[in-house]
């Protein structure tokens, strides 16, 4: 998608933005922890936000962006599936959609993501339902 130096959709600059670096990401919503687990799914394995397209803030789910944002969800088309869209609360990394679509772990700290997210992926990406899971 998107250079380095380039600004995304949501008009973030990655490069400037200090509520993307890392450690400093900040997540939106009902939080009940610091690995992004939230007041609606808070397994051991509920460890991710998704960026919403709409608003580029993060949020654990789409129940925590529907009580806070004020304002409609909208998904990633499948042509910006290169963004880094999806945080990992165990170690803060940022993964492309691409990256958390093939993925049942975090690739950089290997903390297992739950499978069960799967069934609300098209809340978040614009995915053909051919590739939803059942």
């Amino acid at each position: 998608m998107n250079r380095p130096d380039e600004t995304d959709p949501t008009g973030h600059d990655p490069q400037s933005d200090p509520a993307r670096a890392g450690s400093d990401v900040v997540v939106r919503g009902a939080t009940v922890d610091d690995q992004t687990r939230c007041a609606h799914y808070a397994s051991p394995l509920d460890v991710v936000a998704i960026r919403f397209r709409c608003c580029g803030e993060y949020y654990p789910c789409h129940l925590c962006h529907e009580e806070a944002a004020g304002h409609p969800a909208e998904r990633w088309p499948a042509s910006e599936f290169d963004a880094r869209a999806v945080l990992c609360g165990v170690c803060r990394h940022e993964l492309t959609i691409a990256e958390y679509q093939a993925a049942t772990a975090c690739p950089h700290c290997g903390a297992r993501f739950n499978p069960r997210c799967a069934s609300h992926s098209h809340l978040y990406f614009d995915i053909p339902a051919l590739f939803r899971a059942k």
